[in-house]
């Protein structure tokens, strides 16, 4: 198998973090990621992730690194919260090191009318880049990640894959590369393998869930069988993380992705 399946646990699973962890083992997956690690227990996170032999894929980063909606608030995005979201990403590049988690997942923001797309761009830019030696020093991989704006978060700034390409080539960092989650960009623009393949140099993790929904693959319009396929014929070598809503049994909706990324793999 050339790429890992992941587990976003609060989305798919409905319970405490520790005993996701157990089931995403259970059912197979390779790796598991979460979202607030800041009240999480980090030492019960390694020993429980240590005891079922699944790794730690990815933490979101805390503060203005997690900004999805709020235009008052601090984002990578905004130019005057310059200082605060280095820290912010600078924290919890330490704190995903802590976890021994290869990722960390960055959310950039809301578009804000008073600034052009140009500032907020180059905002983003500058502060990747100043957290990338840190991230370099601590092998954490930083993902900022494109989210659609027609179904989920309005107004969000960072929709389109080109510009996040565009801005983790600009960083130039070997440890900074973009999330590519396949739900937001099916809405957003489609062509999907295409896509991935044509910058997979570019891409240091991936989300699935199918288009309409949200739910696990095999539910909608996307052939996740055949994008697999083309991960595994690229030698993609990251993770793919169900980040999905189950429609039935969750360990289920997850024995059958990695069934599916196996089938492509034979």
């Amino acid at each position: 198998m050339t790429f890992d399946i992941g587990v976003t646990v609060p989305a798919v699973y409905d319970c405490d973090l520790i005993e996701g962890i157990e089931r995403s083992a259970n059912a197979g997956a390779d790796t598991i990621e979460f979202f607030d690690w800041e009240s999480a227990n980090t030492q019960a996170i390694r020993e429980t992730a240590a005891a079922h032999d699944i790794a730690v894929g990815g933490v979101l980063a805390a503060g203005a690194g997690s900004n999805i909606g709020d235009a008052d608030g601090e984002a990578i995005s905004y130019p005057e919260s310059y200082d605060q979201a280095v820290a912010d990403i600078e924290r919890s590049i330490e704190a995903a090191n802590q976890l021994e988690a290869s990722t960390l997942i960055v959310t950039v923001g809301q578009r804000v009318d008073t600034l052009s797309e140009a500032a907020q761009h180059n905002a983003i830019t500058r502060v990747l880049r100043e957290v990338a030696p840190t991230a370099e020093a601590r092998d954490v991989t930083v993902v900022p990640e494109p989210l659609n704006t027609r179904v989920d978060h309005p107004g969000y700034f960072l929709e389109s894959a080109d510009r996040g390409f565009e801005i983790v080539e600009a960083v130039g960092s070997s440890h900074v590369r973009l999330l590519y989650d396949i739900y937001h960009q099916q809405i957003t623009e489609g062509n999907i393998t295409q896509t991935l393949i044509d910058h997979l140099d570019l891409v240091g993790h991936v989300h699935v869930a199918d288009v309409p929904g949200r739910h696990e693959p095999g539910t909608g319009e996307l052939d996740y069988r055949n994008i697999f396929a083309a991960l595994t014929e690229a030698s993609y070598k990251g993770v793919v993380s169900c980040e999905f809503g189950p429609t039935s049994n969750p360990d289920i909706a997850v024995k059958e992705v990695v069934e599916l990324a196996n089938l492509a793999h034979s």
